[in-house]
Formats: C-alpha cells, structure tokens, sequence
C-alpha cells in the first residue's frame, strides 16, 4: 500500500511539474510581450544566423526575426550563440525563446520543435580544396575509398549522405564550419557539405578553398532535395508560432523583405513560393 501511496504522489508531482511547464511556455508571447524582450538562438552559421563582432544580429534569420518581433511589439531582441546541434535542446530548456538560424524544416525534428512557415529555400553544395583534386562534384563520387565527407554536427547534410547511401565510416562529423574547412586544409577530409550558399560563403573567405563547380543537384530515392529554412519555438508556444506566421505571410517576398536579404546572398530565386512548414514536417 505504501509503495502504491508512494507512486501515486511521484506521479502526480510529476504531472504537476509538466503542466506548470506547459502553462509557463504557453504564455510566451504574453510573457515577451508583457516584458518587451526575447531571445534568440543563433548557430553563428554565415548568412543564415550569426552575431557581429559588437554581439547584435545578423544574417537572415535573425534580421527576419528582429522585424517580425518587432512589428509583435517586442523591441529588445537578445542572442544566445550555440553550436547547431545544441539549438534544439537548447530551445527545449528554455535557454531561448526562438531558434533563427536557418534551420531546415524536417519530419524527424517537427516531432521536438514547432516550426514557422518557411522563409527560404536553397540547395546543396560541396567545399573542396583549391582545384578540387578529387574531382568531387556531387554526393554519388564519395563511394571512392579514399574520400572523407564533412558534415555538420546536427545538420541535415548527415542524413543526407546516409540516406543516399554513402558509408557512415566516411563520415566526418564536425561540431562547426570553421572546424570544417580547417579539417578540409589539413586533409582530414575531402570535402565539406552544407548548402550551396554557406559553402559559397565560406569559399570567399579563404583562398585556400572554393565551391565545388558544376555540383550535381541531390537526388534521393528519385526525388529532388532542396532545403527550406524557418524559425523554431517550443512545443507548446503554438500561440507564439501562429503570431510569427501571420507576421511572415504578409513581409515574405515583398520589397522590404528582399532588400533585407539580398546583403546575405538570397532574394527572389531563394523563395520558398507556396510551401508551408505543415507539408513539410509530413
């Protein structure tokens, strides 16, 4: 009877516990309304969601993110920097109020986080030494024994390379960008994937690397993969969601919105058209 008493109490402090979170979370757009500010996760990934050397924020998702909040009657955007596989449980545990850093809308990480519609969409790309000596321009040419593909810690381009069918042992994961084009110099791997964009980017910056061109468009299982980019909330911040995508539908596309993005490489050809995150996270 006691044990039974014993788990009868366990269970309910338990609940308690959950439904006081869930309630807390519910109000967070009260709550940053109310107190006129909120924070933002970012993964320090040029041009999707990163800081200035001043620590205010930059790229695309946060400039959406610091208008759209803006326009919610929220003015004073913070940022939290994290590595890109920790922005979910970062989220999660209330170490941030949003994650605007590009993230891909997929099923697999619908099933944490809610997610906005999607404000862009891009394809992938590979990085390589200068002169591309081996000759990579697509995911079907790492089936070569002596080729190593990098891929971000969290990022889809690891599913990517799984599900095509490339060996897992040629697989490098690495915990950021910076620590992948460093492996790609030194020779630890051969190339590094991530979207055509960020790899055009990070191709600008050294001279010791470039994109690898012509690349051939990903296929997997006979279908086109191309990415598209949104903002994350809490489970239970549906409220907070919902206000976002109003805010979205009406800025998306428009002049405003383009002239934000295009110092950040995207614009009109980076459209996510008709595509909602509901299609998306099926």
């Amino acid at each position: 009877m006691k044990g039974t008493l014993k788990r009868y109490v366990i269970s309910l402090i338990t609940f308690s516990v959950a439904l006081f979170s869930v309630t807390a979370s519910a109000n967070t757009l009260d709550k940053i309304k109310g107190e006129g500010t909120v924070t933002i996760g970012v993964a320090n990934e040029v041009p999707y969601g990163y800081t200035t050397p001043d620590g205010e924020p930059a790229g695309e998702a946060p400039s959406i993110a610091v208008q759209v909040l803006n326009d919610l009657g929220v003015d004073n955007v913070k940022v939290v920097v994290t590595e890109f596989g920790s922005l979910i449980p970062g989220l999660r545990a209330g170490r941030f109020d949003v994650i605007a850093a590009g993230m891909y809308i997929t099923p697999k990480r619908c099933k944490q986080i809610l997610f906005s519609n999607p404000t862009y969409s891009i394809g992938e790309g590979f990085l390589v030494q200068n002169g591309n000596p081996k000759e990579l321009k697509g995911y079907d040419n790492i089936d070569a024994k002596s080729v190593k593909l990098g891929v971000m810690s969290g990022s889809v381009e690891y599913g990517y390379a799984r599900d095509f069918g490339i060996d897992l042992s040629k697989i490098v994961t690495l915990p950021d960008y910076p620590s992948g084009v460093a492996a790609l110099k030194s020779g630890r791997i051969d190339a590094l994937a991530g979207t055509s964009l960020t790899m055009a980017s990070l191709a600008q910056k050294d001279d010791r690397v470039e994109l690898a061109q012509p690349f051939t468009p990903l296929m997997i299982k006979g279908k086109s993969v191309k990415g598209y980019g949104g903002f994350g909330f809490r489970p239970a911040d549906t409220a907070l969601r919902d206000a976002f995508n109003t805010e979205l539908k009406g800025f998306i596309d428009t002049k405003e919105h383009i002239a934000m993005v295009e110092p950040y490489g995207f614009g009109k050809h980076t459209s996510p058209g008709e595509m909602t995150a509901k299609k998306l996270c099926q």
